[in-house]
């Protein structure tokens, strides 16, 4: 199957515009990070979003190299994860199996999109909750292991499904408005 064009056509970028184009795309899923509701032990972040986005417009190569840079930053301490922490703890504590998974779900969603699943609104959206869906499964997998299944599904999964299902929609209509922005110039 022929891929189809992305918004951000990168292809045959040189490797400095790719490495730019992957730290603006860190910063902005840090900045994403801010943008919270405290809840315990997950905050609520616009993050999943972010991540999302950075796939389904870089590609999955791309989004997954810039989630891993992301996450880099954030391990050695800068303020890149939610509410501008960092530092290497947090990748043990109750987020790590939702950052963990950032990767590949920012992976899938540009794999999708590279697939033409960008190209419709329903199928645009549907990957996206899938994107989601790694998430939430890598975030619960690893709150089980800290607190047990019923805490990883009742304040890891649960409380998120209805901003799941917002923030894709969101995703979406970003996807299609730089989509369109893309093609107008």
């Amino acid at each position: 199957m022929p891929r189809t064009p992305l918004p951000l056509s990168l292809e045959d970028s040189p490797f400095a515009a790719k490495a730019l184009v992957a730290l603006l795309g860190s910063w902005a899923i840090a900045a994403s990070a801010w943008v919270q509701v405290p809840m315990y032990p997950v905050p609520m972040t616009m993050q999943t979003f972010a991540v999302l986005v950075v796939g389904a417009l870089g590609g999955w190569r791309l989004g997954a190299a810039t989630l891993a840079l992301y996450l880099a930053q954030g391990f050695v301490g800068m303020p890149m994860l939610a509410g501008g922490a960092g530092g290497p703890q947090y990748f043990m504590g109750p987020t790590a199996g939702y950052l963990l998974a950032f990767p590949a779900a920012a992976a899938l969603a540009g794999f999708l999109a590279e697939r033409g699943w960008n190209r419709r609104w329903p199928t645009l959206l549907a990957g996206f909750l899938l994107g989601h869906g790694v998430i939430l499964a890598g975030g619960a997998a690893w709150l089980a292991t800290l607190k047990g299944w019923e805490v990883a599904l009742t304040a890891g999964v649960a409380p998120f499904l209805a901003a799941t299902v917002l923030k894709s929609a969101l995703a979406a209509a970003t996807v299609k408005a730089v989509d369109r922005l893309r093609k107008a110039g």
